[in-house]
């Protein structure tokens, strides 16, 4: 089997979706029957990745026409088996690949982007998808009120965590770095764009100058990076907790592991999350973990049996729960129902639904 997968983002890239991608391109690849794996990315990559074995991976320059002309081109000259669409975005172009070539088209969904109906091109593109994979129930459930699909093609594929992850000391030397030697500290991972806003970080920041009295040894450290910084660190100026709070920057993949050893809670308390990797990875390294109830984290928390769900704008009940967590001592790792090997399975499991007579 040969496999055309048209990405926005791969190996080399950021973020969840990157993350996600180059998990499900890697199960691809290693199962047995697969010949190869062709990947054209939208985004080029930000740092050099070694790619699995059977794995080619192509950055795609000229925006979305030239990635539109490049994708068909490949598609009409390249002999494939299944086009994977890594975003519903590409979906019009990766759907006139497979009917042009006449091959199942598989594509991936994640948050927000499936959860109201798209434009017309977009919802005319996945109407014949023989397969459609969402990261967790909410996305799934939120996809399924608009498209016109079956059933049985919409399925659940969660994230997977990286067996790297694992409880561990505090790393001093991190601790010295950034100013937190001796304190608690609360934790978020992820982008702080604009755009991204409902991540929560303001909320836990008002959070933390409601606590100063109670936790006089709390800090707030936020790893990752974009256009809403300014404003976040505005904002703890104002609420007169800056000296309390460390913007790390983007964090690279090697060094993130001893953030989340440094931290006694991590928190994103979102309200439009479709899954939330980070979870995962901070559970896998024994954290008590916190994040909103009522989008896509709840799959990662098991609805609140390993972490506590709040309603992201209840104060209180987001304040109660960090001085919980804070009495909570380091666990054990949480993760293996989401660990590699599950994971590869379900991707074989669901690719054999593609070899279906009816698929």
């Amino acid at each position: 089997m040969r496999c055309l997968a048209l990405m926005t983002d791969a190996f080399g890239g950021d973020g969840g979706i990157a993350r996600f991608s180059r998990d499900l391109l890697g199960a691809i690849a290693a199962m047995p029957e697969v010949e190869r794996v062709d990947v054209l990315c939208r985004h080029a990559p930000r740092r050099d990745e070694p790619l699995p074995e059977k794995v080619t991976q192509v950055a795609v320059a000229g925006g979305r026409l030239g990635y539109a002309l490049r994708a068909l081109a490949r598609g009409a000259t390249g002999r494939y088996d299944v086009v994977l669409c890594g975003h519903l975005h590409l979906a019009p172009v990766a759907s006139v690949v497979a009917r042009m070539r006449g091959i199942p088209l598989w594509v991936q969904l994640y948050g927000i982007e499936a959860w109201q109906r798209p434009g017309p091109l977009r919802a005319w593109a996945i109407r014949d998808a023989a397969l459609i994979t969402a990261i967790s129930r909410y996305t799934r459930a939120r996809f399924l009120e608009w498209a016109n699909v079956a059933l049985d093609r919409a399925r659940i594929l969660p994230c997977t965590v990286d067996g790297g992850y694992a409880p561990g000391p505090k790393p001093t030397a991190l601790a010295e770095r950034i100013g937190v030697r001796g304190r608690r500290v609360m934790l978020t991972v992820s982008r702080i764009d604009r755009g991204d806003c409902y991540k929560g970080h303001d909320k836990v920041l008002r959070a933390l100058k409601a606590l100063a009295g109670s936790r006089p040894d709390l800090d707030y450290v936020i790893a990752g990076d974009g256009d809403d910084r300014g404003r976040l660190e505005e904002l703890a100026r104002e609420l007169g907790v800056a000296h309390r709070v460390h913007f790390v920057g983007q964090v690279s993949d090697s060094e993130l592991i001893d953030y989340y050893r440094l931290a006694d809670v991590f928190i994103m308390p979102s309200a439009k999350e479709g899954f939330g990797i980070v979870f995962l990875e901070a559970q896998a390294c024994g954290l008590p973990v916190i994040g909103g109830a009522g989008d896509g984290t709840r799959d990662p928390l098991a609805d609140g049996q390993l972490g506590a769900l709040v309603d992201p704008d209840r104060d209180s009940e987001l304040r109660e729960a960090i001085e919980t967590a804070l009495d909570t001592p380091r666990g054990v790792a949480a993760t293996a129902r989401f660990d590699g090997t599950h994971f590869r399975q379900h991707v074989r499991g669901l690719a054999a639904l593609l070899a279906a007579p009816d698929a």
